[in-house]
């Protein structure tokens, strides 16, 4: 649907970083030097998403939405940062973010959502290894990747989701991810915490042990309990086509509600204000997630 871009070193990088395509001490020190080197040469951090990039979302200005900053915790005593917007709305959202946890781009995600009229929750993935604190920029985000586990992620989830059902036990929740997010929404469907659908953005649905001790999403999907939608970049190198593709397929054999949306030659994180050339996909994804939601609340 796009003309293709060009694959630099901020692309490599964040392929890396974001779909860890190895957890050997060896590749922790080349993705440390791929990193440096693109800061370097860009003159910024590098992530899923660059330190000054924004939700391709319209602002919708005078919205009723108060914010703040939380510590929530969990069943298992874990206490973990979130960020909160709240508007006077009957269905909820809960942002699970890339591997980098709860930053910028995610508080103002979970803004957009409450402004267009859903509370909305976004969690931070670190609070058993990095603490509630907020921190710097250029923080060395992986060990604390690699130690997260699928058991803490999912009693996390679950405690954001009892937030964002606290004045309302039969909210309707749905679970939007970025990432390291995007399969970790997709794991929800699968694990049982009570959410009415998920949506994943550029997730691996084939990847196991990401978070530890998960199998692949793929192998999953006969516990799928609740709708499930992908949107997927056709051209992300860390994630063929084919795979989005048996992913598909996958939830289809076993008659489960679920779409995987590849967005030809569009890159990973392509859901970017400042990725303009892919503002008409952005925008889709934005209106397939309303419709998503809608269709199952």
């Amino acid at each position: 649907m796009r003309g293709s871009r060009s694959i630099d070193t901020h692309i490599d990088v964040v392929a890396i970083c974001c779909e860890g395509q190895a957890e050997s001490p060896a590749f922790h020190a080349a993705y440390l030097l791929l990193r440096d080197t693109a800061r370097l040469s860009a003159g910024g951090n590098n992530m899923c998403f660059d330190i000054d990039s924004s939700p391709p979302i319209p602002h919708i200005h005078g919205g009723s939405v108060t914010h703040e900053d939380l510590t929530l915790t969990a069943r298992d005593g874990n206490r973990f940062a979130a960020f909160s917007a709240e508007a006077p709305g009957d269905v909820a959202v809960l942002v699970l973010p890339d591997v980098r946890g709860l930053f910028k781009f995610y508080e103002e995600l979970t803004l957009r959502f409450a402004e267009h009229g859903f509370d909305a929750l976004a969690i931070d993935y670190f609070g058993r290894t990095a603490g509630v604190s907020k921190r710097p920029n250029d923080w060395d985000f992986w060990p604390d990747v690699t130690a997260t586990t699928i058991s803490g992620i999912e009693s996390d989830v679950r405690a954001g989701i009892d937030h964002l059902r606290r004045t309302d036990p039969k909210k309707p929740v749905f679970i939007v991810g970025f990432c390291f997010g995007g399969s970790n929404a997709w794991h929800m469907a699968a694990s049982d915490v009570g959410c009415n659908g998920v949506v994943g953005f550029y997730g691996h649905p084939d990847k196991a042990d990401f978070p530890s001790g998960a199998p692949p999403v793929i192998s999953r999907v006969d516990d799928f309990s609740c709708p499930v939608l992908g949107l997927q970049g056709g051209d992300d190198p860390g994630i063929p086509v084919e795979v989005d593709e048996r992913f598909a397929d996958a939830m289809e054999a076993a008659g489960k509600d679920g779409e995987v949306v590849v967005y030809d030659n569009a890159p990973h994180s392509f859901f970017d204000r400042k990725y303009e050339e892919f503002a008409e996909d952005s925008a889709d994804s934005w209106n397939r997630i309303l419709g998503f939601i809608e269709s199952n609340t």
